[in-house]
């Protein structure tokens, strides 16, 4: 009889550590949310490279355990696996690393060869500074609204550094809604570059970029260093990184350091980050009216930075020659949502004149965005920290 008892007993204990015995409507919703993650990654092939392991982050944190036995598997307990790995998001180790790896990869060549692109990358920012307006509006704390307003950069590690200065309670919210949206930048710039645009603007030519020199592309990042990190200090980690990595790619003798940069180092990073960041969507701590919010609001940044661009080069064109008019399909491309806001304009441009290849044009300005967002979440740093 006793024996039986233990077993019983035993089994009553079993249970209650079980996810079975701790699972709550949250948690189901959140592992929803991660398989759509994971779908979308793999039918679509919207960003399966982020999509898939914040995916299954997503799933990893939100299987139910018994919080009060401090067994130390979740991600918000002390000394676990899992927080260990998440210092890396909330310390804001991974995102420097990222721009290496970014630098590392991009080719600034459409940019040098025309300057004026900079100008729509920088009109792109007003989606961050509109959306910390609205933040502002909606009751968030100027820290916060700093924070949530870089989605608007499209940019997600640079939205996971600032939001790890700036609102680290916010983060989880912050990183899944910018990373979200940059995936779904196909489905949310096309309408508004279709209703913005004539068809006559659609199908404007635009000069071949003249070629650039090495040494140009050498000099780059110096200058570029040089320039924004003496605007805004507070940027240094980010702008620093990401004009070192193309200093590696450019100069021509650290190619082994330059191919470790943008091929297995970024890969490990992406790996760690998109897997801690998704686990951090803990249905306990993350599902909350102020991540809503926060979902809308980013939303609302990433049209107001396609409008903006767009809109910017409406308006540059009055001012240019004929012969220098610039498509406003790559206003789009403004976003740093390397490369897929600039294959968008390529594709739209095509849809228009199959024989209208903008997808070198587009680069300019999407490259510019990456600068420009990082420039924005410093201006952000200095003003709110």
């Amino acid at each position: 009889m006793n024996i039986l008892l233990s077993l019983t007993d035993n089994l009553q204990t079993f249970w209650g550590y079980t996810g079975f015995a701790n699972v709550e409507t949250g948690h189901l919703i959140m592992i929803l949310v991660g398989l759509l993650f994971i779908f979308l990654a793999i039918k679509f092939e919207f960003e399966p490279l982020l999509l898939i392991p914040i995916g299954f982050g997503i799933l990893i944190g939100n299987i139910p355990f018994n919080e009060a036995a401090n067994l130390k598997v979740g991600i918000y307990e002390e000394g676990s696996v899992l927080n260990i790995l998440y210092q890396g998001v909330l310390q804001g180790w991974y995102p420097p690393l990222i721009f290496l790896g970014i630098g590392a990869m991009t080719d600034f060549s459409a940019l040098i060869a025309n300057p004026k692109l900079i100008l729509i990358g920088a009109a792109c920012q007003f989606g961050i500074f509109g959306a910390y307006i609205i933040a502002l509006n909606s009751g968030f704390e100027p820290n916060q609204a700093g924070a949530i307003g870089i989605i608007g950069g499209a940019d997600g590690p640079t939205a996971i550094f600032l939001s790890s200065k700036l609102a680290p309670n916010l983060m989880g919210a912050i990183a899944i809604s910018a990373y979200s949206y940059m995936a779904l930048v196909p489905i949310i710039q096309p309408p508004f570059m279709r209703l913005l645009t004539t068809k006559k603007e659609r199908v404007i030519r635009m000069k071949v970029p003249r070629v650039v020199s090495q040494t140009e592309k050498i000099l780059f990042p110096i200058v570029g260093l040089l320039l924004t990190a003496f605007i805004v200090p507070s940027g240094l980690p980010l702008l620093g990184m990401l004009f070192f990595g193309n200093m590696l790619k450019e100069s021509g003798v650290t190619r082994r350091l330059a191919e470790t940069a943008r091929g297995p180092m970024i890969d490990i990073v992406t790996i760690l980050l998109g897997l801690t960041v998704g686990a951090s969507t803990q249905a306990t701590t993350f599902l909350t009216g102020q991540s809503i919010k926060v979902f809308a609001i980013g939303a609302l940044s990433f049209v107001i930075a396609t409008i903006a661009g767009i809109l910017f080069v409406k308006i540059f064109n009055l001012f240019l020659s004929k012969d220098n008019k610039i498509n406003p399909l790559i206003g789009n491309a403004g976003v740093s949502a390397v490369p897929d806001s600039a294959r968008i304009s390529q594709v739209l441009g095509l849809e228009y004149d199959p024989s209208n290849y903008l997808l070198m044009h587009a680069m300019g300005p999407n490259v510019a965005g990456v600068i420009g967002s990082a420039v924005a979440a410093g201006i952000m740093l200095g003003f709110l920290y």
